[in-house]
């Protein structure tokens, strides 16, 4: 009997009618012979409208801080009642479903509250209520610290506790289902000649993920590589019976018999970036500036650091999410008498823009193509990035659509 862990999104169970279609689809499964564990997240908007709760609670006004552990116990609520629902549902329909949190399983996270990291998933007691015939409907997204208080994974976190819940149950494939039918070459929204691909790599996949891609969430990419968890990418708005294709399947690169050379491009509007003038030209000043950033848990991007027409100083630009921007600019303001930079700028109106492809390790040209492309149609490079699979350039937020279309064309990803 094959294993299954089926993971749905808060647009799949955003209301009862969804929720009725995504039981009828566990139930296809489960008819199918197979051993299936489900893993929900909160119904759409629900989690926003609980971190607003929090807010209106007075933790905001009072400074305490989102990870705080009570501000955990109010937004993991949502998936409980995701949970909750689908098991009764799954029970009116004759199936033996019942409900797990996650002290019930248990999910052993470190205390980083709101953000905490999966230190252990005991599978037993899960492996023992399959083999009976259950069907476990696990709340996402949240676990359990060293203390037996409840600890939430992080924003979009759901899909981190599926790939979890799929490695301890090993051997155990994992479907996420979500509003479409895979992974495209980039956003359908912006490019409409965007196709879906079969496959991906784990490399491919989760620079995707890091880069702006939101069908997967990077954190649950990045465990599935580690721990070789199949993945594959599945809507859940259709019914069981209905043609829904293959879906993309996210593996390792050897699994893949045609190698692109750019798989995707995506994109990211959650960028700002700060500039630093006129700082002393010698070492220990970048360790100065980036472990105070560190230190406050603020996530640096892309940086370039060149020197100033002037005197014996350099210019140093690098990239934070727009949320941790003023948080960034008052770390560093606060120590410029230490740094010794003569002046700092922010600039929000900016946005990342990335082609990805494994087949980069191979294949000159790719920067070409790609800067020959932004410059055919008049879009400017501020920053510039690379790794092995990956060229990341800043540009002007205005011209984001028109880059991830021109570079779309340029690498003849429409014709996939």
């Amino acid at each position: 009997m094959s294993r299954l862990v089926m993971k749905f999104g808060g647009t799949s169970v955003a209301d009862l009618e969804r929720i009725r279609r995504v039981a009828r689809l566990v139930a296809a499964e489960v008819d199918a012979g197979r051993e299936v564990a489900v893993v929900v997240s909160a119904m759409a908007g629900r989690t926003n409208e609980l971190v607003a709760w929090t807010d209106g609670a007075g933790a905001a006004a009072a400074g305490v801080p989102s990870s705080d552990d009570e501000y955990d116990v109010v937004v993991a609520s949502g998936e409980q009642v995701s949970a909750g629902l689908l098991a009764m549902t799954l029970r009116n329909m004759g199936y033996f479903a019942r409900s797990w949190l996650a002290w019930q399983i248990p999910i052993v996270t470190d205390d980083a509250h709101g953000r905490a990291r999966i230190q252990e998933v005991s599978p037993d007691k899960l492996l023992a209520a399959m083999a009976k015939g259950e069907i476990p409907i696990i709340a996402g997204f949240q676990g359990i610290d060293q203390d037996g208080r409840l600890s939430t994974l992080g924003r979009g976190a759901g899909d981190l506790s599926a790939v979890a819940v799929a490695a301890a149950l090993r051997p155990a494939v994992c479907n996420i289902y979500t509003d479409v039918d895979g992974v495209y070459t980039t956003d359908p929204r912006i490019e409409e000649r965007a196709r879906r691909l079969e496959r991906i790599s784990y490399e491919e996949m989760l620079e995707m993920a890091s880069l702006g891609a939101k069908v997967l969430q990077s954190r649950s990419v990045e465990l599935a590589m580690a721990q070789r968890v199949p993945l594959r990418v599945l809507s859940s708005f259709v019914e069981p019976g209905e043609d829904q294709g293959q879906g993309t399947i996210v593996c390792d690169e050897e699994e893949i018999v045609e190698k692109r050379i750019v798989s995707g491009v995506a994109y990211s509007r959650d960028e700002a970036k700060i500039s630093l003038f006129g700082l002393p030209d010698h070492p220990g000043v970048s360790s100065q500036i980036f472990s105070r950033l560190a230190d406050a848990n603020l996530n640096v991007d892309m940086i370039v650091q060149s020197r100033a027409r002037h005197g014996d100083s350099a210019n140093m630009e690098f990239t934070v999410g727009k949320r941790d921007a003023a948080r960034a600019i008052e770390i560093v303001r606060a120590a410029q008498a230490e740094i010794g930079f003569e002046d700092m700028a922010v600039n929000e109106d900016v946005s990342k823009v990335s082609v990805i492809g494994v087949g980069m390790r191979s294949h000159a040209g790719v920067a070409k193509t790609m800067f020959g492309a932004l410059a055919e149609r008049g879009v400017n490079i501020q920053v510039i990035s690379t790794s092995e699979i990956k060229i990341s350039v800043l540009i002007d937020a205005a011209y984001t659509e028109l880059a991830v279309r021109a570079l779309h064309a340029a690498y003849g990803l429409d014709q996939i």
